[in-house]
């Protein structure tokens, strides 16, 4: 084989690892229905955490709805379950204060449940993921199926649990307010709410992914396959 034949034969080489998307997204999907069992733990934790940021999220703005408009049956209503209707008491600071610090301690539970899981997930897999490498995987295409896993998982979690939240958060208000508190609810607060609770819970997914894909990645083909899984 002669020096000029070299390049060409890297650059088909070149072509054959570099999969598409489409290929890592169907490669990721499999995998999260083969382990369904834990990946369903890891969904389930994942819906916990959000479900609470919902749930908090929204029992504050339907009771700041409430405080705003000011209704004296209302108001009477409000103060009969402990809350005190001036938005600025320092009472109220302090409510804010703690459900702020419930929820980021949820969310910090979530991310290292997240990052936990998979990193099972690649103990688990260390004989597959030697044998992708094997094969040609670039450690660009290892990292992308663990983020894809990941974020399929946390996805999933989000949403589920943002309408989790929501609904058991209204729930537990009519029975509190009765449905008079329709007319005082700021729905738009509770749509932007619910889609920032997705955009958090996407978030920490992926980056509950990133260190696990990592390590996937810079494994060595030659250790992978020698280990008994």
């Amino acid at each position: 084989m002669t020096q000029q034949q070299l390049p060409p034969i890297r650059k088909e080489i070149g072509t054959q690892v570099n999969l598409p998307l489409s290929k890592a997204v169907e490669i990721s999907f499999n995998s999260v229905k083969i382990r369904f069992g834990r990946s369903l733990i890891t969904v389930s934790g994942i819906i916990l955490a959000i479900a609470f940021l919902m749930s908090i999220w929204t029992s504050s703005t339907i009771v700041g709805g409430l405080k705003v408009a000011n209704d004296p049956k209302m108001n009477l209503k409000l103060q009969q379950k402990g809350i005190d209707i001036d938005p600025d008491s320092e009472a109220n600071r302090q409510e804010e204060s703690k459900n702020t610090w419930l929820v980021v301690l949820s969310l910090l539970v979530c991310l290292v449940g997240i990052t936990n899981a998979m990193l099972m997930s690649v103990t688990e897999r260390f004989r597959e993921i030697g044998t992708m490498k094997c094969m040609g995987a670039l450690d660009g295409f290892i990292i992308k199926l663990f983020l894809l896993e990941s974020s399929f998982m946390g996805t999933a979690g989000t949403i589920i649990g943002a309408v989790v939240g929501f609904t058991l958060a209204l729930l537990l208000a009519l029975t509190s307010y009765g449905s008079g508190l329709f007319a005082y609810v700021a729905w738009g607060d509770i749509l932007q709410h619910a889609v920032l609770a997705v955009v958090v819970g996407s978030c920490l997914s992926l980056m509950g992914g990133i260190l696990p894909a990592y390590r996937a990645a810079k494994m060595e083909p030659v250790d992978a396959m020698a280990l008994e899984v």
